[in-house]
């Protein structure tokens, strides 16, 4: 599961409603022409995630208290936290519909890109799991199914009624390779960690960290804390990418590593000053990523010079390309 929390994405707790429990999910298409574009590059995923919370949260008539869906599924493959676990969704046509079943959206739409990629149907597989873990039922259908509406469109409307499988034939994830198990467990905090990373690694969210820790979302992790982690499985070791030496990162350097990079930088939500998606060249673009990166660590701001040393690259936890 490649899960872009709200901590990444910069958003504060969610202020909808609780609810604890549903009988499944619901599956939407954003009903509106959406950018080709997004195929090519995750920040405008990012900035399509973004927009459409901040056109709810404006919208006076439906009143929204944030962004409809409890997930988004782009066609990267990642998951993108909305409301999240444990909170009603907006999204279904009121509130019986919105208490029987959680929401989630693929950046898919009217217009432009209407197809589904591979990667978005196992995201939202991964979002369908993940809340089932978490007070979801089994049932699964589409908008269309509870509200006269098109919702969640042709293309992804017929996976739902083929029982929304999970490319490759899969309908469910495959089992975890990393040894761990699905009981509660307990993470000691290292150096480096956030809530944000250990929730990625565990499949979880910061909303369940926080809760079931009984802290905020603000609160600064110290080195040897324990942290309780429930209904997810331990992670399998990620292999991550060997720090390549800050001296590799020069104008002219062309490398996959690059590449892994930009990506990480996205998906923690530092793209915004990439203009066609991270590659494999360095550019300002970059360095200004990283930049707003080490900015937004303590421990790197007084080195926000946009080159990743040794501090930043560990930080970053870049994955092996």
């Amino acid at each position: 599961m490649k899960l872009v929390t709200r901590a990444d994405l910069g958003w504060p707790a969610s202020a909808a409603p609780t609810q604890t429990s549903t009988k499944g999910v619901k599956v939407h298409y954003e009903g509106s022409p959406v950018s080709t574009k997004l195929l090519t590059d995750h920040e405008a995923c990012i900035a399509e995630w973004k927009a459409i919370r901040k056109s709810h949260l404006a919208n006076k008539v439906e009143n929204y208290s944030d962004v409809a869906y409890n997930y988004a599924a782009c066609p990267h493959g990642y998951l993108l936290e909305g409301r999240g676990i444990g909170h009603r969704t907006g999204a279904n046509g009121n509130q019986a519909l919105n208490q029987a079943h959680y929401a989630i959206v693929g950046l898919v739409g009217s217009s432009g890109l209407t197809e589904p990629t591979d990667a978005m149907l196992s995201a939202i597989r991964d979002g369908i799991e993940l809340l089932r873990k978490n007070g979801a039922g089994t049932e699964i259908k589409g908008h269309r199914d509870g509200y006269a509406t098109a919702c969640p469109g042709g293309p992804l409307y017929d996976w739902v009624q083929n029982g929304a499988p999970r490319p490759g034939g899969e309908s469910t994830p495959p089992p975890s390779t990393g040894g761990g198990t699905s009981s509660s467990t307990t993470y000691t905090v290292k150096k480096g960690d956030t809530l944000s990373s250990i929730a990625t690694a565990y499949k979880t969210t910061v909303a369940a960290l926080v809760k079931l820790n009984g802290l905020k979302d603000a609160d600064k992790l110290s080195i040897g804390q324990k942290l309780k982690v429930s209904g997810a499985a331990a992670p399998a070791a990620q292999p991550l990418q060997p720090f390549p030496g800050a001296s590799f990162f020069h104008g002219g350097r062309h490398s996959p590593i690059i590449t892994a990079l930009g990506r990480r930088l996205v998906a923690l939500g530092f793209g915004k000053h990439y203009t066609s998606g991270p590659g494999p060249n360095w550019t300002n673009a970059d360095k200004r990523n990283v930049q707003d990166f080490q900015r937004s660590r303590p421990e790197l701001a007084g080195d926000a010079d946009g080159i990743p040393g040794p501090k930043t690259w560990a930080a970053l936890k870049v994955p092996k390309s």
